[in-house]
């Protein structure tokens, strides 16, 4: 059984991927700067409550590697995803928010290998289902499952 720690700190990380990808969301969709997307976050969202939903605390650490991560390796990124997807498609044709979670998850799964392949594909594969139903979910999977074996073995 885990500890209460680990429980609430597998909690804070999931809340930070979730808040990850709708800041990178909003950065692609406004072209909002990452600095002032995270001090938006950091102030207004992470923890808060918004219009009566409450927003978890999240590890703001956490949130803030994948947010800069993402933005500073975003070429690399998405040559990875690309490679991945099938014949015909592109990066482009993917839904925004899908792009961010694809993103987002081949970002831990390239330079966080201090948290488990699996971990990481669950977590984002549970993030695919706040936004989409189980077809894209288990798009979310597949991809990242083969992402993460080219990037670890």
């Amino acid at each position: 059984m885990p500890s209460k720690t680990s429980k609430s700190r597998t909690q804070a990380r999931a809340a930070a991927r979730l808040a990850a990808v709708q800041a990178l969301y909003q950065h692609e969709m406004e072209g909002t700067p990452v600095p002032t997307l995270l001090h938006e976050f950091h102030h207004h969202r992470l923890g808060a409550t918004i219009e009566e939903v409450e927003y978890a605390d999240a590890d703001v650490d956490f949130f803030d590697d994948i947010v800069t991560g993402v933005d500073a390796r975003r070429d690399e990124i998405d040559g990875k995803i690309a490679a991945r997807l099938s014949s015909g498609w592109s990066l482009e044709r993917l839904d925004k928010p899908m792009r961010q979670i694809l993103r987002a998850g081949t970002y831990e799964l390239i330079a966080r290998p201090d948290v488990p392949k699996g971990a990481i594909i669950t977590e984002y594969v549970d993030v695919a289902h706040a936004f989409y139903d189980k077809r894209e979910a288990g798009f979310v999977n597949g991809l990242l499952d083969a992402v993460g074996k080219d990037a670890r073995g």
